[in-house]
């Protein structure tokens, strides 16, 4: 929902450009493949990589999203930028990993080891499976969940919300997607994230959602 003291809404012509606040190559592809259905484009936020990320220290994904979103419009000048906080919850572990999800191992200090040549991706689903050891099949229920927020000079404009529900196997299936996609199965599907085609993934994905969402906001927001 936009906020009530926000400014008007910006107009998102067809080919409007937002900058994305991650260099991420998943959610970059996830996002892309969302915003062509409303002929958007989304590319990476310029030198990116020589901005000193801000500290993700809120409690909650709604919290982190606005904070990249408002850091990272301060260096786009009249930009619109796009950032997200996005993870996934675990009902069994009280809603782990939640906002730590892509450090969740290194939290740990799960294989810290540099010589175990896990990717990190790969450190998070091994862990995941640990603290999942003892917890059987139909009692694993989860949801990837995504807020977007958009913002221009340091002011947050509208955030978007969106979640997709599932299970944690034993284990990984599929090659395709990223995160913890080869572990999240999605029953009405009979896949995993990573088994199933992107067009599909983002019609039903939480990032999906979550754009779909914002811009409504924004739409909702603009009519007289």
């Amino acid at each position: 929902m936009p906020t009530s003291d926000l400014p008007a809404n910006p107009a998102l012509a067809p080919g409007q450009l937002l900058y994305a606040a991650t260099s991420n190559p998943g959610k970059l592809r996830d996002f892309q493949a969302a915003a062509q259905d409303h002929r958007l484009a989304i590319t990476p936020l310029p030198g990116l990589a020589e901005i000193p990320p801000p500290a993700e220290n809120e409690p909650t994904f709604a919290g982190n999203a606005r904070l990249k979103a408002v850091y990272y419009s301060r260096f786009a000048p009249g930009q619109l930028v796009l950032a997200d906080d996005s993870g996934l919850e675990v009902d069994a572990l009280n809603g782990e990993p939640g906002v730590r999800s892509a450090r969740y191992a290194a939290d740990a200090g799960f294989a810290d080891d540099p010589g175990t040549g896990m990717s990190t991706d790969q450190k998070n689903n091994t862990y995941l499976l640990t603290r999942l050891t003892s917890i059987p099949a139909g009692q694993r229920h989860a949801r990837y969940r995504c807020v977007l927020a958009l913002a221009r000079d340091g002011v947050c404009l509208f955030t978007g919300e969106g979640s997709v529900e599932g299970e944690i196997l034993t284990q990984p299936r599929g090659t395709g997607g990223f995160g913890y996609d080869p572990l999240f199965y999605v029953p009405t599907l009979g896949k995993t994230m990573a088994e199933i085609a992107l067009a599909t993934k983002h019609q039903i994905s939480h990032r999906g959602k979550a754009l779909r969402a914002l811009l409504q906001s924004m739409e909702t927001a603009a009519l007289p």
